[in-house]
């Protein structure tokens, strides 16, 4: 008996702390996002990375938005990891988006080197800092490494991390 009244606060205790660790975990995956859950974020994502929502439209497109940013050495903040869900009737099919994605960032669409990615059965382009889609027509997605500090193996694995029952 004394054993077993040893134990069981022990496997309480262990069990209470499994549970929180379970949940912080979970916090740091992303979750829901607008419709879309965040399945797998990249290994720069830790406890040391915070985590902020936001919403905004520009053009006639809506945005929410969620951006992991971490501490520079020295001060300031830098952005790890952006993820955009975007909705506006403009956004009717890939090539929408590229177009749209091009005016928002101030890039020329014919000089941005983008290539085809496997993104299950949705066409999707990628570049060297960035992931998008369309999953529905007025829907666009777009993951970001602006800094380039996840690399585009873990910028792919996000992308293709991001899933949804309906995006409309």
């Amino acid at each position: 008996m004394s054993l077993i009244r040893r134990t069981v606060p022990f496997l309480a205790v262990t069990l209470a702390f499994a549970l929180t660790a379970a949940t912080t975990v979970t916090a740091l995956r992303g979750g829901e996002l607008d419709g879309f859950s965040i399945g797998r974020l990249p290994a720069a994502i830790d406890e040391e990375t915070s985590v902020s929502d936001f919403e905004y439209e520009w053009g006639d497109v809506s945005f929410t938005s969620r951006v992991w940013e971490r501490a520079r050495d020295g001060g300031g903040f830098e952005v790890v990891l952006q993820i955009l869900v975007m909705r506006g009737a403009s956004l009717t099919d890939l090539d929408a988006l590229h177009t749209f994605l091009a005016e928002y960032h101030e890039r020329s669409p014919d000089e941005w080197d983008l290539t085809p990615f496997d993104n299950g059965d949705l066409p999707a382009l990628h570049g060297d800092t960035e992931a998008f889609w369309t999953p529905a027509t007025g829907v666009g997605i777009e993951v970001r490494d602006a800094f380039g500090i996840l690399g585009q193996e873990e910028l792919l694995a996000t992308a293709r991390g991001i899933t949804f029952d309906d995006p409309a």
